[in-house]
């Protein structure tokens, strides 16, 4: 085949994370492919370190403003005129997209009036409600109708997008290159200071959260009930990675800050996240991307969402859906804390989201069909 000339764009820190492995791969096949990478965001600080951490370079940078800044119609604005640009200077053969954002969404509409053929990882997840969570659900959907080739991450997504009427020929079940960059980047001989710190008699739990619509009174919920179960838990500690530029962090600080046994930090770099949740006793999360990461390490997770389109993980019993309640979340703590059979039957699941080699099978897929 020729060099496959293959658009691939950034606008979060989960995209680049998904995506290293395949670039990665790209990068090592130059008589086949040329990754043309954009930068669609100004979340400088998570992206460009993303970027950094993976020794990945741009050919494009747009510093789009973020919907929380313009609105997410002057957003979707913004980057359909840039990426009419992109598209007419690169001159791509091939979009490669993944997830469910308003990057990946308006890359793939540009793509289509330009008649550029695009492909889906993570093609196929649903909650089945299009305003939950809002606005991922109906982009990812968008995209897949969209998209020309879908690498579906699980056997549950490729049934999905049959339902919807997705020819069987153009689905490819890959599993999810997350799971590729965790495996990656797991160190078994990892050390940090803040571990060390914790006294052996402790167990920990690490807590992310940050998505946009549980910023207010459910997010202070949240926190609030955190700090209450490790004030009633004598030797149990809390990690809470927080993102400094977001009002996630104004809060977290504000409830949680000079407590004991409770540690707030600025976001951690992927191998020291990765790495600390792997070490957890369980993880509480809204984050998707974090299930999924926690999955290769049979880390049971309580999602901090109402709904989830890794239907998989609940399925399996590894994941439970607990929301922004108070009592839900403390019942589900303590739970795990007690309660030895769940917490083994939560960590007993095998490969839901991959093995490892799913970036392998997507370059394998677009060398045949391109």
């Amino acid at each position: 085949m020729a060099q496959l000339r293959t658009m691939i764009l950034f606008g979060t820190k989960a995209e680049v994370i998904k995506m290293a492995p395949v670039i990665k791969l790209m990068q090592d096949d130059p008589d086949n492919f040329k990754p043309i990478v954009v930068l669609a965001s100004r979340q400088y600080q998570q992206l460009h370190q993303a970027v950094s951490y993976f020794n990945i370079e741009s050919d494009f940078d747009l510093n789009v403003s973020s919907a929380r800044e313009i609105g997410a119609i002057e957003h979707l604005s913004q980057l359909l005129h840039n990426f009419q640009t992109v598209i007419s200077a690169a001159q791509p053969d091939l979009l490669l997209v993944i997830g469910d954002t308003m990057t990946t969404l308006a890359a793939s509409l540009s793509a289509f009036y330009n008649h550029l053929p695009v492909a889906h990882i993570e093609a196929g997840l649903r909650t089945d409600n299009k305003y939950r969570p809002f606005p991922d659900e109906l982009q990812r959907r968008l995209t897949d109708e969209l998209s020309n080739i879908y690498f579906a991450p699980t056997v549950s997504a490729r049934d999905n997008l049959l339902k919807e009427n997705v020819a069987n020929d153009r689905i490819f079940v890959t599993g999810n290159p997350i799971v590729d960059t965790v495996k990656e980047n797991y160190r078994e001989d990892y050390h940090s200071e803040l571990l060390v710190s914790i006294p052996e008699n402790h167990q920990f739990i690490l807590a992310t959260m940050g998505r946009v619509e549980y910023t207010g009174l459910p997010m202070e919920r949240v926190f609030r009930t955190l700090r209450d179960i490790i004030e009633t838990n004598q030797n149990l500690e809390l990690i809470c990675p927080v993102a400094t530029d977001s009002e996630a962090f104004t809060i977290a600080t504000s409830i949680l800050a000079g407590r004991d046994r409770i540690h707030v930090m600025p976001l951690m770099n992927l191998g020291d996240f990765l790495n600390t949740a792997a070490r957890s006793n369980f993880i509480l999360t809204d984050s998707a991307g974090t299930v999924e990461e926690a999955s290769v390490f049979h880390k049971p997770v309580l999602l901090l969402r109402d709904v989830t389109e890794r239907q998989e993980a609940i399925k399996a019993g590894t994941a439970r859906v607990v929301g922004t309640d108070p009592t839900s979340i403390q019942q589900a703590v303590f739970d795990l804390l007690n309660d030895h059979h769940l917490y083994k039957k939560m960590t007993s699941a095998g490969d839901l989201f991959g093995d490892g080699h799913a970036a392998e099978r997507i370059i394998k897929l677009l060398k045949e069909h391109y």
